[in-house]
């Protein structure tokens, strides 16, 4: 699937395996309490999920970012990876930016306690790569994260609907509320700051968010 562009030109694939993945994410720290270690004493492992399985907690998707994920996806199977698929992660050069070494990893999944009481596999980080596998009918390569303390939820609450309750989007509108949060006043306390451990993975998106939250 194309988003309209010149198709990604893959320079460089470096591949790294699951230890050094899972190794990596344990040294997770949270954008507050102090930078705590969340994943430090959680069980972390590789598990290919079905979509349906997994509870989407952002209530927005772009259309242009799905789009590039297939494009890349494309790409890399002719040097025989697949991102739905991986087994640890790559490290990827692109003609868009040959200097730079851009992560790709498994979407990281949480076992969450939600207010209903039901405990749902949340994706914490990678909700696009998720919805790309869902729109082609493949299950998904994800990190699964199990036992993380009870005081450091992941910050927002999966979608009533599901996948149902999601929004597909050109860009972000102002005022848009991405997520339903768990402490709206400081909501970013519990961010999860993988762009620590694989620096360029979490990709900066507009502050849409009402006023009245506070990161």
């Amino acid at each position: 699937m194309a988003s309209g562009g010149n198709a990604i030109e893959v320079l460089g694939v470096e591949s790294f395996g699951r230890e050094e993945l899972l190794g990596a994410l344990r040294e997770t720290r949270l954008q507050g309490f102090d930078g705590a270690k969340v994943y430090a004493d959680a069980t972390l492992e590789l598990v290919t999920s079905d979509t349906d399985e997994l509870a989407p907690a952002q209530r927005y998707l772009l259309r242009a970012n799905v789009a590039k994920i297939l494009e890349l996806r494309e790409a890399l199977l002719t040097h025989g990876v697949d991102v739905f698929a991986l087994d640890g992660g790559i490290w990827v050069r692109t003609g868009d930016s040959p200097e730079e070494r851009i992560p790709v990893v498994p979407p990281v999944v949480e076992e969450s306690r939600e207010p209903d009481g039901r405990t749902v596999w949340i994706v914490n980080d990678g909700i696009h790569r998720v919805f790309a596998a869902r729109s082609l009918g493949l299950p998904i390569t994800t990190v699964r994260v199990a036992g993380v303390p009870a005081e450091y939820p992941y910050y927002a609450f999966a979608l009533p609907g599901g996948w149902a309750d999601l929004t597909e989007m050109d860009e972000l509108p102002d005022g848009f509320q991405k997520k339903e949060y768990r402490q709206p006043d400081g909501y970013k306390a519990l961010f999860r700051e993988f762009n620590d451990v694989f620096p360029g993975v979490q990709k900066e998106r507009k502050d849409s968010n009402p006023g009245h939250l506070r990161a």
